[in-house]
């Protein structure tokens, strides 16, 4: 009983001493960061954001994470969530299931008008998630445990971040990333105004903006950084899942502050998020003749008229060390800004939303006349691809003329009306999928517009891919609209790309003529940008004045409609003689620093099970008290899991698992486990591991000779 009252004691001082941190802190801010797996199926499943029919899924570069950040001026005052997600976009499905969810825990904490989902853009993430057809259909229609896998973790980490919310300190930092993206239609940029492109040095933006998070007492919590440039660095070769070089970066900058702990589990949590990165790309070699080496031509994007041989490379020999490069000098610069970041933001909290259906808006033009928006069409030059994953069938940018033979497939699915075609107008309509509804909607048109302050920042969610040049006009319109409000001119305002729902790009009226691939995907025609300009400067207005936002049209849920044509998971068996878990190809008995194991298992098909918050290998070393540790999983750079389906008809697949040991790796002794999930004809689920053979790691053969020089 001593004992117990003891602990009460100690527990009840701990509770005051709690108390009155939190009374007596001087931090500006309440502040909650958490993280989630969001990793879809490894297998079977087309990856998002070629349309590439033939990238399927087969295992996992880097695990994919949802990064949450809930920001408050006092505990019970109201709240705004920023989450940026490893995934092409955040879909319009996920938020609003994710909204659903969170009231059901929170009550009215969490609303579709204070939360922002944004995508990171990497295409190398698992399809199928949106329930707009058109996004779906080189995934053979929706995907539903991809679909709940990035709910789970958008769940997870809010809920994370919810239940850390402490008091914080928030810094502000702006710097220049060079050597880092280039403008993939430089032609189209070149349309704009010539005083206008006067005012910048580039033709992308190179600004980085990153906020530093700490705690009442400086102990970092998180950083958000935005950078506009594409997770493309893995290009539509790639079948691993992979979060890309923005994943990338964050998982150096969480490893830099979380010390040992696994990706996706330390308290420190680092988001890389994406900006108005429509015209941006990580490959800055240039697209160049696949054939031939030579530049591709400058305003089709061909070589010799084809459009499939012009291919833009990154930095690196290939796409993993591109990747690599780019992911780096993200993490660098923003790791240099985040130490010197002095600007303490000070302020309110506040947030404004609203649906727009965007193909009823009316645009009032400089000249004073007014325009509507078009309904959803895709151009000719969609179909061209760009020069980071090039489209098929020699279709070229810049194409503002169409096809009788194009035009007579186009009208088999559905014929533009005269009033779409005008509407569109320079862009040759090659599908016309807003007035397509069967078997429901291919393409949004009612999408969240919405803004994030805290203090001096605001957070523009806009619902797609900004062009550079587009971003810098709604930057400018919304700064210039608050601070002329008044609003601090120490304001900041950053663009978050891919926000709330994927309505393809906005480029500026000027891009939209050149109807390179971007401007044939702005998908309400000519005025688009316009519009949003038009909608944003409202809700900037309503912020500054106090006044609430109209909540605007609901837009719609499509859930219980979807379609898919992808197979479940028949059955899995082990061929004669073997188990699942049995080693096919074994380690070598040694390995030096710098090179690579490769260990291959009898396996069974992933989509058995996620393995969310888990995975599929560890790479594990040896104690001296005989016990392993774990030193990998599958979320790790150095780790690749690869499943290979060996027969389709007796349901039989292995998985490879590759290391590359890095160069300063601790020497001893290791081995790699698989770890998997089999389905019998029954449909029984049942776990089970394999293990490589132990094989040791010596010093590197470089060090080994250094080494042996100094003895002689």
């Amino acid at each position: 009983m001593a004992d117990y009252g003891r602990d009460m004691h100690y527990l009840l001082l701990c509770l005051s001493l709690l108390s009155v941190y939190q009374l007596c802190s001087s931090a500006n801010y309440y502040v909650g960061v958490g993280i989630g797996d969001v990793t879809g199926p490894s297998a079977d499943i087309n990856m998002m954001g070629y349309a590439n029919p033939g990238q399927i899924s087969h295992g996992i570069h880097m695990r994919e994470f949802s990064r949450a950040f809930i920001f408050a001026n006092t505990p019970t005052s109201d709240r705004v969530v920023f989450v940026s997600i490893d995934a092409c976009w955040a879909p319009g499905a996920v938020k609003q299931e994710v909204v659903k969810q969170l009231k059901a825990l929170f009550g009215n904490i969490y609303t579709e008008r204070n939360v922002v989902i944004s995508g990171t853009h990497t295409h190398s993430g698992s399809g199928g998630f949106s329930q707009y057809l058109l996004y779906d259909i080189t995934a053979f229609g929706f995907n539903h445990q991809g679909y709940q896998a990035l709910v789970d973790g958008v769940i997870q980490s809010i809920k994370q971040a919810h239940s850390n919310l402490k008091p914080a300190d928030i810094y502000l930092n702006v710097g220049q990333l060079l050597d880092s993206n280039i403008n993939r239609s430089p032609t189209a940029y070149l349309n704009n105004p010539a005083a206008e492109r006067a005012q910048y040095d580039y033709d992308v933006d190179k600004n980085i903006t990153v906020l530093k998070i700490v705690d009442g007492a400086g102990v970092g919590m998180g950083m958000i950084s935005w950078f506009a440039v594409h997770c493309t660095s893995m290009n539509n070769t790639n079948q691993l899942l992979s979060s890309d070089n923005k994943g990338y970066a964050s998982q150096l900058f969480e490893k830099e502050m979380n010390g040992a702990a696994h990706p996706g589990q330390g308290p420190f949590v680092a988001a890389f998020a994406q900006s108005n990165l429509g015209d941006v790309s990580p490959n800055t070699q240039g697209p160049h003749c696949l054939d031939s080496g030579n530049p591709c031509d400058r305003d089709t994007s061909t070589c010799h008229g084809k459009n499939e041989l012009c291919v833009a490379f990154g930095p690196g020999k290939d796409m993993f060390e591109s990747t690599e490069i780019i992911g780096n000098n993200q993490f660098l610069k923003a790791l240099d800004l985040y130490n010197s970041a002095n600007f303490k933001l000070n302020g309110p909290v506040d947030f404004r939303h609203t649906y727009v259906d965007m193909p009823k808006q009316n645009v009032t033009l400089t000249d004073g006349s007014k325009v509507q928006l078009c309904k959803p069409a895709m151009g000719y030059s969609f179909a061209a691809g760009t020069t980071d994953g090039p489209g098929a069938f020699d279709f070229k940018q810049g194409s503002n003329s169409s096809s009788p033979i194009w035009n007579f497939v186009r009208d088999l699915i559905k014929a533009p009306t005269a009033q779409q075609v005008k509407c569109h107008s320079p862009k040759p309509i090659l599908l016309d999928t807003g007035e397509i509804t069967l078997p429901y909607l291919w393409q949004p048109q009612i999408v969240d517009h919405q803004i994030l302050r805290v203090g001096e920042f605001v957070i523009i969610a806009v619902p797609g891919e900004f062009s550079t040049m587009a971003g810098r006009r709604m930057r400018n319109t919304v700064y210039s609209t608050l601070v002329g409000k008044g609003f601090s001119e120490n304001t900041t305002t950053v663009i978050a790309g891919l926000a709330n729902e994927y309505s393809d790009y906005i480029t500026t009226f000027e891009e939209y003529q050149i109807q390179r691939y971007e401007g044939a995907s702005t998908i309400y025609g000519p005025h688009t940008l316009e519009a949003h300009l038009q909608s944003y400067t409202l809700l900037s207005t309503q912020m500054a004045d106090g006044q609430p936002s109209p909540l605007g049209p609901d837009p719609p849920n499509m859930i219980g409609k979807q379609i898919s044509f992808v197979p479940g998971v028949i059955f899995d068996t082990a061929p004669f003689g073997k188990h699942f878990g049995s080693v096919l190809v074994d380690a070598q008995p040694s390995y030096t620093q710098g090179s690579t194991v490769s260990v291959t298992f009898v396996s069974a098909n992933p989509r058995n099970n996620l393995k969310t918050n888990d995975t599929f290998l560890t790479v594990e070393h040896k104690t001296n008290n005989g016990s392993w540790v774990v030193d990998y999983t599958d979320s790790y750079w150095q780790t690749r899991f690869y499943w290979i389906r060996t027969s389709t008809i007796l349901g039989e697949s292995e998985a490879k698992i590759t290391w590359d040991i890095p160069a300063d790796q601790a020497l001893g002794t290791y081995r790699i486990q698989h770890y998997g999930t089999s389905k019998s004809l029954f449909g029984q689920l049942t776990p089970f591991v394999g293990n490589s053979r132990e094989f040791s790691i010596s010093g590197s053969f470089s060090r080994r000779t250094a080494f042996s020089v100094l003895l002689m």
